[in-house]
């Protein structure tokens, strides 16, 4: 009987835990992945005809992958680090991905079918300078592919079979800096040319297998050069000279060097302007730019230059291809219309058309940045080219044969704002289909108990998934009444905007927003945030809800701003405004008009105040909430922190009623010989908090301090502002802050000797989490505050509270000085943080739970009640019935409690909460280089039953219960008809 007994509660114990995680068909009915690359900087083909063709590619996000060439789809990637930006990519030996990063100091070997790391040397160097990567082809298969690697002011030479470095020649000691690396065809000796200072030209001659220097030339220029030099041949080159007006051709034969000088206006009338060479390297050939226009300028035997073609600016040449012993093509791409020209030509002749296309383009790539061409053999053993494309909006494509081979949305990579907006209500009763007949019906059944039985096979796995897929309303493109189904509204670094189904994370529509395009008028347009703009109230849906996108032209603090109005629904620009200001600040304030749109006001450098929309009516909205409208400043770089308050409408030569003066109500200087501010957050004005009372173990009663003028402020001592082991324990200290922004009383300090950042912190409700490090510990630690209204505490008294003489309804102002309590405790943790959030529910009913984004890329969901400041080691009975958990040392991370699963989201920098209508649900959004979307329910979805609830299943329960009623009820009535006639 024992054993019996035991072996139940195993069998319920593995019942309950097998509810924190998901079965394998469940893998994406809830959530979805994404992977993306970013916009790709160098790309390089490997279409042997043995194994996978692909494309080895480079981006400006650090990644390097391996793309397959028929669907584009991700073989391998790897994502470096923010600061190791790639320099060069090239194969060698036919099977190693050669990438140099890190300004030409970090030099890696990765397997090409697999990506796997076969080796990684440090080059070190005295000083910065350009970087430069060259693979040495040989045609001995048994002989080492010797790569050069320029960077750091030397050059080297590594072995690719190893990484060992051969030789090393440190050009930086002759005040050399290094311009060009040149290989000589057929021969193992590299030219190596670089200015010493701007009037002395050097040529070395280098054996490249041991750093002989063979030969060293030098020569003076006059004039002096600037800018970048151009190789037409292997004892050419290209350079300007100091006024930009002259283009100087350098050659140095037979151990001489001559300059030729040549005037641009000779070459092209109206030439005004700054004249810049691009990089290329098209065979006796080279590109000028001066300013919308590109000229293709060859040079000739006796280095005479003559003028070979005209471009617009919207044309891209190609690097040169070699397609046989003697030929080389490249490729050059002109816009026209709604479509791009591809045009395929040799290099010695210009006007020969190897291939011409026109390709119909989706308008919302933009213009052509880049473009790297491939060639393969046809069946009529001519040539044919691929080319792949990179767009504006960082998208992209691979041309063959003039159609789009497939097409990647690559913008995604570089998410920097995001928000939501509702989709519209579905008018009609939609109602589910069913089974087909009752043979798949029957099916279906059957192998969702399999499942449940976990006798499922991996076909059956799959098909269970299909099923689920099919029968998932997720993907509907309407409201749905448990607020799941919404639309992302993600803008990027490229300017565009898109937006994505919660239910599968498909592009719904997307749009190049051309106020953030580069123009004569912007010629930097950046993307700085996107606001909810217009949200129409259920009962008016006559008119679609709106977002506002914030940018401005240029980096500067004074740049004039940009505002973008795009129609959530359709995608559509509404309206854009080229604004005379900068934009320092966005304020949303609380306040909309009769239309629904919502009060914005921008902050500009001056620290003037503008009210959009700009209307009679927002101003009249606006003046009636005049004097209740405070804001803060950060100055991290002073450390200065400083309230703000409206005074009068601004004086100028030209009226403005929609422009305010501001003035300085408050401040508070952080001395910069102690503290340094590297942290700052407040809670989200979005945030419903259900109840300000809560009830203790010992039935006590605290009032949360709930004001949403906090702000959380984190300072470390100027040493430990650089990062971790920049300063000893007792040297660092990290300060904590609670601060009311309205009258810049300092409500709670902390301080935290022996700790520095970087900090992340989390602010809800009346508590703040951030994480740190302690250099004392030599780990991680998260601290958490909370802090209570002591001036309600007499609100305790029943009797008070019976004959009405307690003052929770009175109104609460940040100028009474509040007397409040904090309590506070710290933890250790194992994980560097990347982000943190908390999820947001409708009611704020639902416990509350922290999403952290941990240094793997992963998002982990942490109970709040691990950071409850309250937890003791021998927590009482009472206490425990509370929810409260023994103390100890370190927060737990539980395997399951890991939000992505076993998925990563690489390159990790934000997680977004959104609350569902389902009080008991939070949605939640991760983005970096790659997209995560999944629903969480913090406390269980104790208000709906799931979505693979059988209901079927159900109904055949409840008519067998029915029918077992009515057949014991008729032998029970048979039975004791029986016993009566006994």
């Amino acid at each position: 009987m024992a054993t019996r007994v035991f072996l139940l509660i195993l069998l319920l114990l593995s019942c309950a835990t097998s509810i924190f995680s998901l079965y394998e068909d469940q893998v994406g009915l809830m959530d979805w992945h994404q992977q993306y690359i970013g916009k790709v900087k160098h790309a390089v083909f490997h279409t042997q005809k043995t194994g996978r063709k692909r494309v080895l590619v480079s981006t400006e996000e650090n990644v390097i992958a391996s793309l397959d060439l028929r669907h584009g789809e991700i073989f391998w990637r790897h994502v470096l680090g923010t600061n190791d930006a790639i320099d060069g990519i090239d194969i060698a030996l036919g099977k190693y991905v050669i990438t140099l990063s890190s300004d030409g100091s970090i030099l890696r070997a990765w397997n090409l079918p697999d990506g796997q790391m076969v080796w990684e040397s440090f080059l070190l160097g005295p000083k910065h300078s350009k970087s430069s990567l060259m693979v040495l082809k040989t045609l001995k298969v048994d002989k080492d592919n010797v790569i050069i690697v320029s960077g750091k002011g030397c050059v080297h030479g590594v072995s690719s079979i190893d990484g060992e470095v051969l030789w090393t020649k440190d050009l930086a000691a002759e005040s050399v800096e290094v311009q060009q690396v040149i290989p000589l065809h057929d021969s193992d000796k590299i030219y190596v040319v670089g200015f010493a200072g701007l009037t002395q030209f050097h040529a070395y001659e280098i054996n490249a297998m041991n750093g002989e220097l063979l030969k060293h030339e030098t020569a003076d220029f006059s004039d002096g050069f600037v800018g970048e030099l151009a190789l037409v041949s292997s004892e050419t080159l290209v350079a300007l000279d100091t006024t930009r007006s002259i283009l100087v051709t350098v050659s140095f034969r037979n151990g001489k060097i001559n300059f030729h000088q040549t005037y641009i206006s000779s070459l092209v009338k109206d030439s005004t302007g700054i004249a810049m060479i691009l990089p290329s390297t098209l065979t006796g050939m080279f590109t000028l730019k001066i300013n919308t226009l590109k000229l293709i300028i060859r040079v000739t035997g006796e280095d005479q230059l003559e003028l070979v073609e005209k471009f617009d600016h919207a044309t891209v040449v190609s690097d040169v291809l070699s397609i046989a012993e003697d030929k080389e093509a490249f490729a050059v791409v002109q816009h026209g219309g709604n479509k791009i020209h591809l045009q395929v030509k040799l290099s010695d002749d210009w006007n020969s058309d190897l291939v011409k296309e026109s390709i119909e383009m989706d308008q919302q790539g933009g213009l052509v940045h880049k473009v790297f061409i491939n060639n393969y053999i046809r069946t009529d053993r001519s040539h044919g080219f691929r080319a792949l494309i990179v767009m504006e909006d960082h998208s992209l494509l691979l041309l063959q044969q003039g159609k789009i081979v497939w097409n990647r949305e690559d913008a995604l990579a570089s998410i920097i704002d995001v928000t939501t907006s509702e989709l519209p209500v579905d008018k009609a009763v939609s109602v589910a289909k069913g089974e087909h007949n009752l043979i798949d019906w029957l099916k279906g059944h059957i192998l969702k108990l399999k499942g449940t039985l976990m006798l499922a096979s991996p076909e059956d796995v799959v098909a269970i998934q299909a099923i689920r897929l099919k029968s998932s309303e997720k993907s509907k493109l309407t409201r749905d009444h448990n607020g799941f189904r919404k639309l992302l509204i993600v803008l990027t670094k490229a300017g565009k905007i898109f937006a994505l189904h919660s239910g599968d994370g498909r592009v719904v529509w997307s749009l190049l927003l051309p106020s953030l395009r580069k123009s004569k008028v912007c010629d930097c347009p950046t993307g700085l945030n996107l606001y909810q703009w217009q949200v129409p109230h259920h009962h008016a849906m006559d008119q679609n809800p709106s977002v506002l996108v914030v940018g401005k032209c240029g980096y500067s603090s004074n740049a004039p701003a940009v505002l973008s109005f795009v129609d959530t629904y359709t995608g559509k620009e509404l309206n854009s405004l080229d604004l005379g200001h900068s934009v320092a600040q966005i304020i949303p304030l609380a306040l909309t008009d009769s239309t629904e749109q919502r009060l914005h006001l921008l902050v500009d450098a001056d620290r003037r105040v503008h009210l959009y929309p700009r209307t009679p009516e927002a101003r009249t909205i606006f003046q009636q909430e005049f004097s209740n409208i405070y804001w803060y400043s950060v100055e991290a770089d002073n450390s200065i922190i400083k309230g703000h308050v409206i005074k009068r409408t601004c004086i100028g030569e030209v009226a403005d009623d929609f422009c305010f003066e501001s003035g300085d109500l408050w401040s508070i200087v952080f001395p910069l010989e102690s503290e340094k501010i590297i942290g700052t957050v407040s809670r989200k004005s979005n945030e419903v908090v259900h109840t300000q009372a809560k009830v203790t173990s010992d039935q006590d009663v605290m009032y949360k301090y709930i004001s949403k003028n906090l702000l959380f402020v984190a300072t470390v001592s100027p040493k430990a502002s650089v990062g971790i082991g920049s300063a000893d324990p007792e040297e660092a200290s990290l300060f904590a802050y609670l601060i009311d922004t309205v009258t810049g009383r300092i409500l709670h300090r902390m301080t935290h000797h022996g700790a520095q950042g970087p900090v992340h912190a989390v602010f809800s409700e009346n508590w703040v989490v951030y994480h740190y490090f302690n250099l004392r510990a030599h780990r991680y630690e998260m601290s958490v505050i909370e802090i209570y209204d002591q001036s309600r505490a007499e609100n305790k008294d029943v009797w008070k509270l019976v004959v009405g003489k307690h003052n929770l309804t009175a109104p609460v102002s940040s100028y009474s000085r509040p007397e409040v309590v904090t309590k506070s405790q710290s933890y250790f943790f194992t994980h560097s943080v990347k982000a943190i959030a908390v999820t947001l529910t409708a009611k704020g009913i639902t416990s509350k739970q922290l999403l952290i984004g941990t240094i793997s890329d992963q998002v982990l969901a942490l109970d709040k009640r691990f950071v409850d400041p309250r937890r003791t080691v021998n927590p009482s009975q009472a206490e425990k019935e509370e929810g409260i958990i023994p103390l100890t040392d370190f927060l737990p991370i539980i395997p399951q409690s890991y939000v992505t699963h076993a998925l990563k989201v690489e390159g990790l920098r934000n997680i977004v909460t959104v609350p569902a209508k389902l009080e008991s649900t939070t949605l939640v959004f991760a983005y970096g280089m790659d997209l995560f979307f999944t629903r969480l329910a913090p406390s269980r979805t104790y208000d709906s039953l799931t979505e693979d609830f059988s209901y079927a299943l159900l109904l055949i329960t409840i008519v067998a219960l029915v029918a077992a009623i009515f057949v014991t009820w008729i032998l029970s009535e048979r039975k004791e008809l029986q016993d009566k006639w006994r």
